[in-house]
């Protein structure tokens, strides 16, 4: 079971590394690609953390969601 998330792991790795890579796909600090599957991508400088995909529209129905947990914690007094 180890042995095939490893394969897995090393096959998105090589599948996506290119295109968080490509400045292409890069808008300022927002990562902008429609054909990159994923939500949640490396920034350009790994070690800076994590950035979202901001072509996919569920990283839109993430920032919502904070924002409205936010909104919520605040009006309710928590």
């Amino acid at each position: 079971m180890a042995d095939s998330n490893l394969k897995i792991m090393k096959s998105n790795k090589k599948f996506n590394d290119p295109m968080d890579r490509n400045p292409a796909n890069w808008r300022g600090i927002f990562y902008y690609n429609p054909k990159d599957p994923r939500i949640r991508v490396p920034k350009l400088d790994p070690s800076l953390g994590w950035t979202l995909n901001f072509a996919s529209p569920y990283a839109y129905v993430f920032i919502i969601a904070i924002a409205g947990i936010i909104a919520l914690s605040v009006y309710l007094g928590l």
